[in-house]
């Protein structure tokens, strides 16, 4: 809000007029003018983190023909703000080195040797078993997919940037991994599937969206700018290849 604090009274249109000629910006009631360049400055901070964090935990990074900056504030938001690797790695036990996992106790009664360090053969790759879901028997698990580029260099499966841009705004989930239960359909869909639909809707069971990711948290990630979705289909393609992963067939890196 303006707060107006003048010598001497002048019209709106002067002060517009005034505000333009000394190329100043209307001053918040914190006193911090709207254009002092924090925004920029603090994405500079979050690119140096990310490519410092990448290097730090000796991730190989293929930067042929990347942006560098992308890179960085891609890294930024996956390891910092996202923590991907804490959902896409084979489990808590295996996301981190022995002595780089802040979770143990120092010496002399843990390993943790003071720096964490996350452990770059899981890094990504997925595997990660967050149990049985609402279905039939109890057989579905929801697993981590690997996100790690494979031949193609593009990551989580050959996603294009669209597709990755479109699972983050919607949670689709364009593998249909694990669909509603359904009598409907031809074939029916009896196995590998979600309860929620008639007839299998159990009391108490709600009515699962079988075409959205159910454990990603894509409701939050869906707020982000397509800058920032772009950084982070930057920085996942820019990583080594792991195998294994649910759907992954063997052979993906080579």
């Amino acid at each position: 809000m303006l707060q107006h604090k003048l010598l001497k009274p002048v019209t709106a249109g002067t002060a517009f007029v005034a505000v333009l000629a000394l190329g100043m910006s209307v001053v918040s009631t914190t006193g911090r003018a709207a254009n002092d360049n924090n925004g920029a400055q603090d994405e500079k901070r979050m690119i140096e983190i990310g490519l410092a964090i990448a290097a730090s935990d000796g991730i190989q990074l293929n930067m042929a023909g990347k942006d560098p900056d992308m890179v960085g504030l891609g890294s930024y938001l996956i390891n910092v703000s996202g923590d991907c690797n804490g959902c896409h790695s084979s489990g808590p036990e295996a996301q981190y080195t022995p002595q780089g996992n802040p979770y143990l106790l120092k010496p002399p009664n843990g390993p943790f040797g003071g720096v964490k360090k996350i452990n770059p053969a899981t890094y990504l790759g997925g595997g990660f078993d967050f149990g049985a879901f609402p279905s039939p028997g109890g057989t579905v698990h929801i697993v981590s997919r690997n996100l790690t580029p494979g031949k193609s260099g593009m990551p989580a499966g050959d996603l294009t940037l669209s597709q990755f841009t479109r699972i983050l705004r919607t949670g689709v989930d364009l593998d249909n991994a694990h669909p509603n239960c359904t009598l409907s359909t031809n074939p029916p869909i009896t196995t590998n599937c979600l309860l929620g639909l008639p007839p299998f809707n159990p009391p108490g069971v709600p009515p699962f969206d079988g075409s959205k990711l159910q454990v990603m948290p894509w409701p939050a990630f869906q707020n982000m700018t397509d800058r920032q979705i772009a950084a982070m289909y930057v920085f996942i393609s820019a990583i080594p290849c792991l195998e294994g992963g649910p759907g992954q067939t063997p052979g993906r890196c080579n």
